[in-house]
């Protein structure tokens, strides 16, 4: 953890700018996970399995979703929390990446 959302403080500029509206209400962790940095692919996926949910009070959804990202090395992340917003009704989500690990 680095002590603040550097996703969301990518996400503002780029909303702001695009004049799109942000949502940071919906998306949550359900519980810790261990830092990614040190898994590998598979473990990654174990990891977040079950990882995100939709919090209760959230507004509806919209149809079409973006999701920011920092970094993306497997996508794990992106992945699991794209999986619960399609489990919600969510029918198009991109991933905007700031940069892309190896």
């Amino acid at each position: 953890a680095r002590g603040y959302d550097q996703a969301l403080e990518l996400a503002r500029p780029l909303a702001r700018a695009l004049r799109i509206p942000l949502r940071n209400d919906a998306l949550f962790r359900l519980r810790a996970t261990a830092p990614q940095s040190r898994l590998d692919a598979p473990q990654r996926r174990r990891n977040l399995r079950d990882a995100f949910s939709i919090a209760e009070g959230a507004k509806a959804l919209p149809a079409h979703v973006v999701l920011v990202d920092d970094v993306m090395t497997t996508g794990a992340t992106l992945h699991a929390a794209a999986k619960t917003l399609r489990r919600a009704g969510v029918e198009r989500i991109d991933a905007w990446i700031c940069a892309r690990a190896s």
